[in-house]
């Protein structure tokens, strides 16, 4: 390796995102159990869900400035410690209420290490080699994504659900431990400037109302007449926010890093491939159980091919972005991902499962080729003294555009299923294979339209940084 790459900080933002792309998936295959176990329902744990993801997501550009004002080591290395806490008093659970709140402590610490693992990686390394340590990042972070549910089951099966949670606390320690001596050993200089937090206070606030407004299962647990109220909220934050930007001698966010085009370019992009993937995969699994009439474990062995297809290709984006830069290979990705939504047009009834695997599977290669990609342009090319946001707004936007792909997924099944069947009020489902096929094929050809935009506005971000 390159005598100029700093392999602990490396070893240790790898470690970060292996951890936080492990963690999603061990709770989510452990939800059934720490139900019956704490004697709560489905909602008592979609509660649980909520609050991880209302606090990774909402308080990631927060994290990822202070980042940038106070030094990303010590942000990195305090999300290790709050997410290993966090773990430890989640696994002490008593009651429903006290596994909510701990698990609001688990995406706190998650905010910090997501909003600063990318941005340490770009600094591990010379500039020459910033596209593969993005690689190496994507390929930790779906390694963690596929593990998880192994992990999990495994826990939950020879010892404990607690133990879901225990796991995680030990690998919390040492990279705590591992970023305590990279921050020692560098000493990297940080301007220490106010900090607005208002400014702070105001982006949280616009990005949870946000989530909130687009998450059906967050609007099933409120209600739908809180829609408008919510609707009415995120335009009152947002524009206060721009306002309170604008006004301040010294704003929490520099507004004009989205007049640069690599960066608004590479973040438009970004939240089109999130969504469509997204709405992918959300939708394809009824298809295959409920259509196809596959079994669970037989999908499950299915749905491997995208994680193992982004692990293959993800290096090969990080290498091509440094020899020829993002442009290209973020753009060959989303290619990828308009063949998967052409193909899914030619879906039918008995269609045979190889073929929505290899819808599926050409997701994985989006994934692989633009992921790295992408983050090169939006986070190793942008000033340093930015990349911490930079880092934050990557992980927020992927994030709004997963939640609004299952949104728009299901508004736009509803609407096709309803069209076909002539009835209205009804939810589609694969009780009508017929109808919900055909409302499948529809949603799927609108998320080609979207992908073939997502070419375009890559193909605009320009080839250097601007």
């Amino acid at each position: 390796m390159n005598p100029q790459v700093n392999r602990l900080l490396l070893a240790t933002a790898l470690l970060g995102t292996f951890f936080a792309g492990t963690t999603t998936r061990i709770f989510n295959i452990s939800m059934p159990t720490v139900a019956s176990a704490l004697n709560t329902d489905i909602l008592g744990i979609s509660w649980a869900l909520l609050a991880y993801q209302l606090s990774n997501i909402g308080l990631s550009m927060i994290f990822g400035r202070l980042g940038d004002q106070w030094g990303r080591d010590r942000i990195f290395g305090a999300g290790f410690a709050v997410f290993a806490a966090g773990s430890l008093f989640c696994g002490l659970s008593q009651s429903i209420f006290q596994l909510i709140g701990f698990r609001l402590v688990q995406g706190i610490g998650a905010s910090m290490l997501q909003s600063s693992s990318r941005a340490l990686a770009a600094e591990a390394v010379p500039e020459s080699l910033a596209g593969r340590a993005q690689g190496y990042m994507t390929t930790a972070h779906h390694t963690g994504f596929l593990l998880g549910p192994a992990i999990g089951g495994i826990m939950i099966d020879y010892a404990s659900w607690r133990w879901a949670f225990f796991f995680l606390v030990p690998i919390g320690a040492v990279g705590a431990v591992l970023t305590l001596a990279n921050t020692n050993r560098r000493r990297a200089a940080v301007e220490r400037r106010p900090v607005d937090y208002l400014g702070a206070a105001l982006v949280f606030a616009t990005i949870a109302t946000l989530i909130l407004l687009l998450d059906r299962r967050a609007l099933q647990l409120l209600g739908d007449q809180t829609r408008v109220v919510l609707a009415f909220a995120l335009l009152l934050f947002l524009g206060g926010f721009l306002i309170r930007e604008k006004r301040t001698p010294q704003p929490f966010v520099d507004l004009s890093l989205f007049k640069t085009r690599m960066f608004s370019m590479s973040a438009i992009s970004l939240l089109i491939v999130s969504t469509c993937y997204s709405l992918c995969s959300f939708l394809m699994p009824f298809y295959f159980q409920g259509v196809l009439g596959l079994s669970p474990s037989f999908i499950g062995i299915l749905f491997m091919a995208p994680a193992l297809l982004t692990l293959s290709f993800a290096p090969v984006s990080g290498y091509l972005s440094d020899r020829v830069g993002p442009r290209l290979p973020a753009s060959l990705g989303i290619g990828f991902l308009c063949l998967s939504f052409l193909l899914g047009g030619f879906l039918r009834v008995d269609s045979h499962w190889f073929l929505p695997t290899l819808i599926v599977a050409l997701g994985g290669i989006t994934n692989g080729l633009f992921n790295p990609a992408n983050s090169v342009s939006m986070i190793s090319m942008m000033p340093q003294a930015h990349r911490g946001f930079a880092t934050g707004v990557n992980h927020v936007v992927f994030g709004i555009g997963n939640v609004l792909g299952i949104a728009l997924g299901g508004a736009l099944m509803t609407f096709g299923f309803e069209s076909h069947t002539g009835m209205s009020g009804g939810g589609p489902t694969t009780g009508n294979a017929a109808a919900f096929v055909a409302a499948l094929n529809a949603t799927l050809l609108a998320g080609l339209a979207a992908s073939g935009l997502g070419i375009f506005t890559s193909a605009m971000r320009g080839e250097k940084r601007t």
